[in-house]
């Protein structure tokens, strides 16, 4: 029976709640963009970094007779390769919801402000 006699929002409560609500999440959004985007590059600078390790040691391993057999460490280092590049997939992913997401805020907060103020 309560929902029966609830009334909607009139227009300028509803607006004033989206508002508020778009004001509330924009900053939160913004600044996880931005984590984002860094965790992003350091994925990418940590891949290059385990890429030249690699590297170094399949030269190592080619040129000198190691003592120590290095193949079990260059697979390691490919396994941990092939983990930041899956992060960094996931990450870029997040990072293009995010952005969606910011840009239907901006979008939404527009149209809101036009609806409120029509001059």
């Amino acid at each position: 029976m309560a929902a029966e006699s609830e009334k909607p929002l009139d227009t300028k409560t509803r607006d004033a709640l989206t508002e508020g609500l778009i004001d509330l999440l924009k900053p939160s959004v913004e600044e996880i963009d931005d984590r984002v985007r860094t965790v992003r590059e350091s994925q990418v600078e940590l891949r290059q970094h385990i890429d030249s390790l690699a590297d170094d040691l399949k030269r190592i391993a080619e040129q000198q007779a190691v003592p120590v057999d290095l193949e079990p460490y260059v697979k390691k280092l490919n396994s941990s390769r092939r983990r930041v590049m899956l992060v960094n997939n996931i990450l870029q992913n997040v990072q293009e919801r995010l952005n969606k997401l910011n840009n239907h805020v901006v979008k939404e907060t527009a149209k809101r402000k036009a609806t409120l103020d029509p001059t």
